[in-house]
């Protein structure tokens, strides 16, 4: 009796000590140049705020330049390991060491998920099993609010061949539509492990909404995320080739990727350099 009591006490020490592991606060890894903004964006149609994170080329105060803007969704996941769900896209040091090796210098827009809001907010269209679809109302948020917010507050490049959008899972999705909802704003998207699996719908309005043929799309998926999310991939890369130059269409299948941010992190600076080529 008196070992089954040492030995509860025991596990209830380990139980607390995993516990106290599991919540120790994760170290910030944000760099210098990655600022939040402290001003919550009001979403019109969504009764609802929004937090956007920015990072700015390291020289940005020093120049008088105006720089192309990326958009990106799942701001928490981009630039600070303590505020990423599964490590972070590392797009704050991607870009200040691809700055010191070419002349390609771009700001990024973060705007913050909507944790629990997240799948209806990425949706632009109703699945039964997650509910509203919300995305239109995001998506008009990201252009009507934060563009202009943007291009009024920073030096920016407004026009629609210097305005790309990026995202992963269903920020791939979200991508995807507002590439083809608003070509007169975007003009290449990075589309990386998209949900196409979502709706059926992304396929018959791809075809049915003809882009600029000068946009630049690329497409990632990695084989080790799924056979139908390689196929559905390779899918939507055959509907975007029937009516859209190849030269401006590139998708990459990476025999060794997975579903996570270390994956999208190996692939996001030959992403925007190939789109800002």
């Amino acid at each position: 009796m008196k070992y089954k009591h040492l030995f509860f006490i025991l596990l209830v020490l380990i139980t607390v000590s995993c516990k106290q592991k599991e919540e120790k606060p994760k170290e910030p890894t944000a760099q210098p140049n990655v600022i939040v903004i402290d001003n919550l964006f009001e979403m019109p149609g969504l009764n609802r705020t929004r937090q956007i994170r920015i990072y700015l080329p390291p020289n940005y105060d020093k120049s008088d330049k105006k720089y192309p803007v990326v958009y990106m969704h799942d701001a928490q996941n981009l630039f600070d390991n303590a505020t990423s769900y599964a490590g972070e896209w590392g797009v704050d040091e991607s870009l200040n060491e691809l700055s010191t090796l070419s002349d390609l210098e771009l700001i990024v827009v973060g705007i913050d998920n909507g944790e629990e809001k997240r799948m209806n907010e990425l949706s632009p269209w109703e699945n039964t099993e997650f509910g509203k679809a919300e995305g239109k109302q995001y998506m008009e948020f990201i252009v009507n609010t934060i563009k202009p917010y943007i291009d009024t507050t920073f030096r920016t490049q407004k026009d629609r061949e210097h305005t790309a959008i990026m995202g992963s899972s269903m920020g791939g999705l979200i991508s995807h539509y507002a590439l083809y909802k608003y070509p007169e704003v975007f003009s290449k998207a990075g589309i990386f492990s998209p949900s196409y699996w979502f709706s059926e719908n992304v396929f018959s309005f791809t075809y049915n909404h003809p882009i600029p043929k000068d946009s630049r799309i690329f497409l990632l998926i990695g084989k080790k995320e799924g056979w139908d999310m390689v196929k559905n991939t390779r899918k939507m890369n055959k509907y975007i080739i029937s009516s859209h130059p190849e030269k401006n269409l590139k998708l990459v299948v990476d025999p060794k990727g997975e579903h996570n941010e270390a994956f999208w992190r190996k692939q996001f600076t030959p992403t925007v350099a190939w789109l800002f080529q």
